[in-house]
């Protein structure tokens, strides 16, 4: 610890009561956990496929051995209901054995063989054998809206260490005791699988000077931030003017736009506007996923899409938001669209009953309005969303159009509606990391084929997903082998390797 301490508390998220204290770590302290991760990065950047599978399973139950503990602090320092987070807890747990039988397939270590050829005209080719090898220590900042799922324990830490990759986090001061609990959890699973302590460090303390600092920590080799577009482009800043720049994949910003397609309005725009409310207040609205812009074309099935929309958020009650400066930039938002001259307020929910509850609010507007002020299509983060009425198709293709990266973009159709959706489709690959048809974008599945990243300002970089399989593609880079004998090879990569390992040999399935 630094000479002067400093202290900050867990707040009851509903009461803003403090609770316990938390020593604050400091500068020297992130230096401190960089070092310790970097000294242990070349014993467990080689351990062996089924070891490190084994430790992350390991995490799990130590997560799971936890108990309610761990799910009644959450609560209280979230204000989410127990459910959610047991569900969260069973997320967190599933990505952690997902990322273990990753690891024992080998796949991710894209093993690629092209023996040498000394009698090719006009020049022999050399011996050339490929694999990809864990960056280093990686930093991780844990979100907000996510104290077991996106946190200590969350996609980015599994990721980074089923690719061989220390992890430094910075837990959210939101939720300092959750985040205590799972990192003792994790530091107890280093110790039984008889790993360096600097495989995993855990860093707590309010502000942006312990993150700045452990991103600009030259034994620093990537970062996964989850959180605000402003948050995640200063941290981009700050890894873009290191000595040695390194990749941030951070996921910022995005509005989830769905697209009521005509038929669909139609036959059942009642139905659909109670399903949308049911995603848009879900968690007070602190999603990711949430849908934050709602697109159709004028006509009768949009009518009773509003009128259903609007008595279900004039029933819906106000909920606990994570954090007092989440509730205040929320209110922000939501004034600044109902003060807007070119927006209309469709419905607000019910009225707060404790001094951190959202308040549900649905406007609507016109997309020539729309158009013309990209405010519009900032996120609110929380239970907000905004209609925008379009004439006809070619209106409603220049809104998709002009739109920002989206992690989502969701498509409402019937059967008559394909053709119409056929030719939106183009627009959307180009927008949105994940398209989904008749159904709602809150809730991200944990699978091979999910990709939960997107464009600009969705994320930034969009050839990545932080949920899935394919995350740990974020903390590996290629190295090529060049007429290595055997003896010098990595294990991996030698004629006698492992026969379970998928190869690719000469361009062919092994």
């Amino acid at each position: 610890m630094n000479a002067q301490i400093a202290q900050f508390h867990s707040i009851d998220a509903r009461t803003g009561e403090a609770s316990q204290a938390f020593d604050a770590h400091g500068i020297d302290d992130v230096a401190a956990a960089c070092a310790a991760a970097d000294a242990a990065f070349e014993a467990y950047r080689h351990t062996g496929r089924e070891e490190r599978a084994a430790f992350l399973e390991r995490i799990g139950a130590e997560i799971v051995a936890i108990g309610d503990t761990l799910i009644e602090t959450a609560m209280r320092e979230s204000g989410l209901p127990r459910a959610r987070l047991e569900g969260e807890r069973g997320r967190t747990v599933g990505q952690l054995k997902m990322f273990a039988d990753v690891v024992r397939r080998g796949e991710w270590l894209g093993v690629r063989i092209d023996p040498a050829l000394p009698d090719r005209q006009p020049l022999p080719r050399p011996d050339l054998r490929l694999r990809m090898i864990p960056l280093g220590p990686v930093a991780v900042f844990g979100a907000s809206n996510f104290p077991l799922a996106f946190s200590t324990a969350g996609g980015d830490t599994a990721a980074a260490l089923a690719a061989g990759c220390p992890v430094v986090v910075k837990g959210h001061p939101a939720h300092p005791a959750t985040g205590a609990l799972v990192a003792d959890a994790i530091r107890r699973a280093v110790e039984a699988s008889g790993l360096p302590a600097g495989v995993f460090q855990h860093l707590v303390g309010p502000g942006n000077e312990l993150g700045s600092a452990l991103v600009q920590d030259p034994r620093i080799a990537a970062v996964g931030f989850t959180g605000s577009r402003a948050g995640g482009l200063a941290l981009l800043r700050l890894a873009q003017n290191r000595p040695v720049p390194i990749p941030v994949y951070a996921e910022m910003s995005s509005v989830n736009p769905v697209v009521l397609l005509p038929h669909a309005l139609a036959s059942r725009g009642a139905a659909l506007g109670s399903a949308f409310v049911a995603s848009l207040t879900m968690g007070a609205g602190q999603f990711c996923t949430n849908p934050g812009l709602v697109l159709a074309i004028e006509g009768d099935g949009l009518d009773a899409f509003v009128a259903a929309a609007a008595g279900a958020v004039q029933e819906s009650a106000a909920s606990t938001m994570l954090t007092p400066a989440i509730h205040a930039a929320y209110d922000k938002g939501v004034a600044a669209l109902a003060q807007h001259d070119r927006v209309e307020t469709v419905a607000r929910g019910c009225a707060a009953t404790a001094p951190h509850d959202g308040t549900a609010a649905f406007f609507a507007t016109t997309a020539d309005a729309y158009l013309a002020d990209a405010a519009l299509g900032h996120e609110v983060f929380g239970a907000a969303s905004v209609l925008v009425r379009c004439r006809d198709e070619a209106e409603l293709g220049r809104l998709l159009a002009a739109a920002e990266g989206q992690l989502t973009a969701t498509l409402q159709m019937d059967a008559e509606d394909e053709p119409l959706a056929a030719r939106l489709l183009p627009i959307l690959e180009r927008k949105a990391g994940r398209i989904l048809a008749n159904g709602w974008p809150t809730g991200v599945e944990v699978t091979h084929a999910m990709v939960h990243g997107g464009p600009y300002p969705a994320t930034s970089d969009s050839r990545t997903t932080s949920v899935g399989s394919l995350a740990i593609d974020r903390f590996l880079r290629p190295v090529s082998y060049q007429n290595l004998s055997q003896s010098v090879l990595p294990a991996d990569l030698r004629d006698t390797g492992a026969a379970d390992l998928p190869r690719l040999i000469d361009g062919k399935r092994a």
